[in-house]
């Protein structure tokens, strides 16, 4: 059934079109549009464009816009700022429409048009309805022509902008940057540790720092290494990425320029850890000595794009690379953790199944199934002698604790939110109540790199390439969020050192069977977040948190990495034994949830589900048209489930080039999206704000 929009009379539009005085009498446009020229002086005064007048009105009766133009057949004195109009556009929309569709923005569109004098002028000429018509279309098309030619001319200039950050001034030598970024972090030494020491207030947080970084980096450490254990089959297991982890803490905190990151094991990482592993099973090599080799050849990469220059290409990533590779890491620990359940019940239910379809020509096996009585005891004791442990209250129990854990995680997360207890309480309590979790230790000896087969370091040469984009990716991005001119650092960058420190690092790491680490998120912004005072501010009936101040200090790392090394061989090693496998998928489950808080590209999809004027009044919603920010997201959706593909695909030998997928996210971003969004709306959707 059709449904007919609502008939409205033209004394609708009188009501809403023009004003009333005293006597009930129509006698002035109520809204109106129109174009004005003023003189260059201070104070100058300023005239009417007469020919032409745009009025708008908005009646709740219809459901579209109309649009109506009367070209009158000679001028036509209408009052004091219409004495010569030729042309009247009325404009009709609903009082509920997007923000891109609303009476006034329509009349803007048509007043844009009948504001060139030389357009007017083919207009009167019109000889008939159809060729008016014709005329105001091709005067459009002529318009929109315009704009793109002064979208190219942006676009030059903002290529031009970014080759000069790019590249720098002056001359260049190899190092240059890294030296640069020693000189002036090095004023700083001192001061990185006496800065969380003064004061009170300093103090106070430092330790609650502390405290939140020994459970942030130990329990992504501990869900990172059932993942590696995992796929690598225990080659990499808890222990030594709980040992990684306070070992390349300890370092970066010492020696890293930018003492506000966190230096992590991720999800990517442990991805990549199973390729290699998966490479290696199939063409017969040592893994952890392709695994060294790999990891050499990768850090040997890392150390020429720190020596030359390479990271200021980093400041050609926005925001939108980020939240991509931020939503990727989201759906890798979602994945994980539902394939882990997946497998519990493939082991419980189908498996077993099978299992019992195919044994029950043995006669003791067929008087089990078929007896009322059935001695279940009997019968698993028969299952476990031919090597078959079916247990399915297992998988509901694995699932139970799983969600219990995410459940229990996010209200600790949320705890600060609540008014019980004090707010510096809040705050401790939350770090306190998430001490849990195991593993053990067995670092090897020097990997045997030498006794490859001389096509393996083609390989390896080959993975380590690829690996070092990854590093490249991780570490210059989480280097640009801290580094954001919000956060308000005032001892400078040092992207360049820390790329290098972080070579050094996972050679080291590499040579020992360790695994990678390198900068994280959103650790790393959360740590300088938890060193910050942070003031409350309204805007626009919004409430937003602004960073006034941040302690700049290398001690809340070195300390609560210390705090981590001491544990590993002392408290650890009895609690972690008897925590279950479960509660650490829960664990990823809660960093994919809370990862998405803050991301934009998040909150953009679900704009896709979300009524219109249910829309938050964001920059990017107040600045943007709504079909642009929609096509801005898709093109976004396009990129990650190609990086998705990419990175979850079956065969190691495709999986291994998801790192140049993300690279290639900076030209598409500054070659392709341009051409289809202009960069008005590119600098609102994808700027620094």
């Amino acid at each position: 059934m059709d449904i007919q929009e609502p008939e409205f009379t033209s004394e609708q539009v009188r009501s809403v079109l023009f004003t009333q005085d005293a006597g009930n009498q129509f006698h002035i446009l109520s809204r109106t549009v129109q174009s004005i020229c003023t003189t260059g002086t201070i104070g100058g005064s300023f005239d009417y464009d007469q020919t032409w007048i745009c009025a708008l009105c908005m009646l709740n009766t219809v459901q579209h816009r109309h649009v109506a133009i009367a070209r009158l057949s000679h001028p036509t004195n209408l009052g004091r700022t219409m004495q010569d109009l030729r042309f009247i556009i009325i404009v009709i929309a609903p009082s509920r429409a997007k923000g891109t569709k609303t009476a006034l923005e329509t009349t803007r569109t048509f007043a844009t048009l009948f504001a060139d004098m030389d357009i007017r002028q083919r207009l009167v000429m019109a000889q008939s309805v159809d060729e008016f018509r014709s005329t105001l279309l091709e005067a459009a098309k002529e318009l929109a022509c315009e704009q793109n030619q002064w979208r190219e001319r942006k676009a030059s200039i903002h290529l031009s902008q970014a080759k000069e950050q790019v590249f720098g001034h002056g001359r260049w030598f190899p190092f240059r940057g890294m030296i640069e970024d020693f000189k002036r972090r090095k004023k700083h030494y001192i001061a990185d540790y006496l800065d969380g020491l003064r004061g009170h207030r300093s103090i106070q947080k430092l330790i609650s720092t502390v405290i939140f970084l020994y459970f942030a980096c130990l329990l992504p450490a501990i869900a990172f290494g059932v993942l590696n254990d995992d796929n690598t089959m225990g080659g990499i297991n808890v222990r030594k990425v709980i040992f990684a982890q306070a070992v390349g803490g300890i370092f970066f905190s010492i020696f890293g320029g930018q003492p506000m990151i966190i230096l992590l094991t991720t999800v990517p990482l442990a991805i990549y850890i199973k390729v290699i592993y998966r490479i290696s099973e199939a063409l017969g090599y040592d893994f952890f000595a392709m695994y060294a080799c790999v990891g050499l050849f990768c850090q040997l990469f890392l150390i020429i794009y720190s020596a030359s220059e390479l990271c200021n290409l980093m400041k050609l990533a926005t925001r939108s690379a980020e939240e991509m590779f931020s939503l990727f890491i989201a759906i890798a620990f979602i994945v994980e953790s539902i394939r882990a359940v997946y497998m519990s019940f493939t082991h419980n239910y189908q498996i077993c199944d099978k299992v019992l379809y195919n044994v029950t020509n043995n006669s003791t096996i067929k008087l089990l199934l078929h007896d009322p009585d059935i001695n279940k005891s009997a019968l698993n004791t028969l299952l476990k002698e031919m090597n078959v442990d079916c247990q399915r209250d297992t998988s509901i129990l694995y699932a139970m604790l799983m969600l219990g854990t995410l459940w229990l995680s996010l209200f600790l997360y949320n705890f600060r939110k609540t008014p019980y207890l004090t707010r510096s309480r809040r705050e401790c309590e939350i770090d306190k109540d998430m001490f849990k979790m195991r593993p053990e230790i067995s670092l090897i000896a020097l990997p045997p790199i030498l006794s490859l087969p001389w096509e393996a370091y083609f390989v390896c040469l080959l993975l380590g390439f690829f690996l070092s984009f990854l590093f490249y990716m991780d570490q210059n991005i989480t280097s640009a969020i801290v580094n954001n001119s919000q956060n308000k650092l005032k001892k400078g960058t040092a992207i360049h050192l820390d790329l290098f420190v972080v070579a050094i690092l996972n050679s080291f790491l590499s040579l020992a069977g360790l695994p990678w680490m390198h900068g994280a998120l959103p650790h790393s912004p959360l740590h300088l977040r938890a060193l910050a005072d942070v003031e409350e501010r309204v805007a626009q009936g919004h409430v937003h948190e602004v960073i006034m101040n941040v302690r700049e200090t290398r001690l809340a790392t070195l300390i609560a990495h210390f705090l981590i090394l001491a544990s590993t061989f002392t408290l650890l090693p009895y609690p972690l034994r008897h925590i279950p496998t479960s509660v650490l998928h829960g664990l990823f489950l809660y960093m994919a949830l809370t990862s998405l808080t803050g991301n934009e590209m998040f909150e953009r999809l679900l704009l896709l589900i979300t009524e219109q004027q249910a829309y938050p009044p964001t920059h990017y919603i107040r600045r943007v048209p709504q079909r642009k920010v929609h096509l801005f997201t898709g093109c976004q959706l396009v990129q990650l489930i190609l990086l998705c593909a990419v990175g979850f695909s079956p065969y190691p030998f495709v999986e291994m080039v998801f790192p140049i997928v993300c690279f290639l996210f900076l030209p598409i971003r500054h070659v392709l999206i341009p051409r289809i969004i202009d960069y008005k709306y590119l600098d609102a959707l994808d700027g620094r704000h």
